[in-house]
């Protein structure tokens, strides 16, 4: 019997989902994915084997992540944020240069922002809305536009 919630209407090809995740409808994580604890991955979310995901992350509707991301804990994904893993994507190139993009723990990315490929989003930053980050984002940072800027950055007393 597992250990996490899974829809119905869900596939969850992964052995490696941790206990209290909630899985909802429509969402596919395949066997290669690792999914951490208490998470919640919602309807017409997509995960890629080659993914990454640590405890406590909420992943909104219609959210791909694809091979070479590494999400760490308490990271909240935004309705329909798109992450990229290829900085030169071609149709039938089946061999192309990986790149992997990080997330650290606490930060939180907008709804519809764009991740271009092999960066990464500093602990507790926030990525605005539509944000388009073509460059790492540092620890604390806010950023938004496009190309996303730091705008500010998160108050220290803030809880993670």
């Amino acid at each position: 019997m597992s250990k996490f919630f899974k829809h119905s209407h869900a596939l969850v090809e992964s052995e490696a989902v941790g206990e209290g995740t909630r899985v909802w409808a429509f969402a596919h994580i395949l066997p290669g994915a690792r999914i951490g604890s208490g998470c919640n991955i919602c309807d017409g979310v997509f995960i890629e084997n080659d993914v990454v995901v640590g405890n406590d992350v909420t992943i909104k509707c219609g959210v791909q992540l694809w091979d070479g991301l590494r999400v760490e804990d308490g990271v909240f994904i935004g309705p329909n944020a798109t992450f990229t893993n290829d900085s030169f994507p071609r149709s039938k190139q089946h061999a192309f240069e990986l790149q992997q993009t990080l997330v650290k723990s606490g930060a939180s990315i907008g709804a519809n922002a764009t991740i271009l490929p092999g960066l990464t989003i500093g602990a507790r930053a926030m990525v605005g809305a539509g944000a388009v980050v073509t460059r790492d984002v540092p620890d604390g940072a806010i950023v938004m536009g496009n190309p996303a800027r730091v705008t500010g950055h998160v108050d220290d007393q803030e809880s993670p």
